[in-house]
């Protein structure tokens, strides 16, 4: 075989193992997606109380992030994070979500999923730091505050020569806040370009559809005004939120910070919470509950 065939067909092996190797590991993401909204419609309809829609349409993001994309150690976790990627979650709301990914990551037993809003529990509504609960840097649920939370501790890895980056999800409902935009400001002023801010653009909020309750407008025209790069993607497509997150890593530390506009579907995976803002607070009943676990094949093993 002359050595141009021998070069080419050993180009070829090499693409052809990380293409396999990739499609493996995006199947197993979105495997454990799948797992993940198991356990939120369960979670949610065993206390009767939670946001099950925002939770559903974020999990393949949160996935990506513990999973795939984030330097994590969930063995050894403390509230500083030297040297770790770091994430906060804005809209708390989503709590069943955020729960489910640090268990099944491994920041807490899996079985505790089970006291999810229960007296006594470390799981509240919205996470909370008085629990101490593995992973939760932060108390979270009134809206507006997280980005802010985010560049504070990006400004402190920036001080501690500290490479890791500073992960933040915020709801498009939550845009509505007058703090955001003081922070989105300081961010593209100071150049704060360790952080990587994310929206789940879903459309709806509480009340609502976001158009009707206080239009957004051209959302990522207004961020890159205030000096941010803008990346819009599918957050329920996996294979586009891993690429479009390692994307963002790749670009980080360049001068300009930036945000992930995130088109998502509130209640993906389960078709009758899809589409309508009815479910961002509501609970499933029995006949509910059995209906969205029949769409959401058990990949992992229930809690």
């Amino acid at each position: 075989m002359p050595p141009e065939s021998k070069l080419h067909f050993f180009v070829f092996c090499l693409r052809f193992f990380f293409n396999t190797f990739k499609m493996n590991n995006i199947h197993k993401l979105e495997q454990t997606a799948t797992q993940v909204r198991r356990d939120i419609v369960r979670m949610v309809h065993a206390c009767q109380s939670g946001h099950p829609g925002g939770s559903l349409g974020c999990a393949d993001l949160l996935t990506a992030l513990f999973f795939d994309q984030m330097n994590i150690n969930p063995e050894k976790f403390d509230m500083n994070g030297q040297n770790e990627d770091l994430f906060f979650l804005s809209n708390g709301h989503i709590s069943p979500l955020f729960y489910s990914v640090l268990a099944r990551r491994g920041y807490f037993p899996v079985s505790e999923l089970a006291s999810f809003r229960k007296m006594h529990s470390r799981l509240q509504g919205h996470p909370a730091t008085l629990e101490e609960l593995p992973g939760v840097r932060v108390a979270s649920g009134s809206l507006g505050q997280g980005l802010s939370v985010a560049i504070g501790a990006a400004l402190a890895k920036r001080l501690n020569n500290d490479p890791g980056l500073v992960f933040v999800l915020m709801g498009d409902g939550e845009q509505q806040e007058g703090q955001i935009w003081e922070a989105v400001l300081h961010a593209g002023a100071r150049k704060i370009d360790n952080i990587i801010a994310i929206i789940d653009y879903n459309g709806q909020q509480i009340d609502g559809p976001v158009d009707k309750i206080m239009p957004l407008g051209d959302l990522g025209a207004k961020y890159e005004a205030f000096g941010w790069k803008v990346i819009p993607f599918d957050g329920n497509n996996m294979s586009e939120t891993v690429e479009t997150i390692s994307q963002a890593k790749q670009q980080a530390c360049k001068g300009i910070p930036q945000l992930l506009l995130m088109k998502t579907e509130m209640g993906q995976g389960v078709d009758f919470m899809m589409g309508t803002h009815k479910w961002h607070g509501s609970a499933p009943n029995d006949e509910q509950l059995a209906k969205a676990l029949s769409q959401l094949e058990e990949t992992l093993g229930d809690y």
